[in-house]
């Protein structure tokens, strides 16, 4: 049985929390992202749809981590997801505030890079 992938682990086991608090407590995890309004029925929608896809990003590339298997698609997801997070942002850049232009732009670039490096990166798989 091939080892498991501790980057993966590690990336896809926080990409399945924040999906989670996106899920379980929303309105904390908006305020933890810089945002410092509760968020109304259409922030709430996505605040629940970006959970879900990175739950279903992290525990995919979670699983993928401990099977041993190649995680480098699920990196470029993982990437992916932060890339059009980032694309969204820099539309609405000039109505954030610096906490959100901070943590949430600045999130979502670390989040690309990750991508990348996991999806470049050599591995035994």
């Amino acid at each position: 049985m091939a080892r498991p992938d501790t980057a993966a682990l590690v990336a896809g086991g926080i990409r399945l929390a924040s999906g989670l608090s996106f899920l379980v407590a929303p309105a904390r995890a908006n305020r933890l992202w810089g945002d410092p309004e509760p968020p109304g029925t259409t922030s709430m929608l996505l605040l629940h749809s970006m959970g879900y896809r990175d739950v279903l990003i992290g525990g995919l590339l979670v699983g993928a981590a401990v099977r041993g298997r190649d995680t480098r698609g699920w990196f470029l997801a993982s990437g992916g997801a932060d890339a059009a997070d980032f694309l969204g942002g820099v539309r609405v850049h000039g109505d954030m505030t610096r906490s959100q232009q901070a943590i949430g732009l600045g999130g979502a670039v670390v989040g690309i890079g990750v991508g990348l490096w996991g999806a470049t990166r050599r591995t035994g798989a």
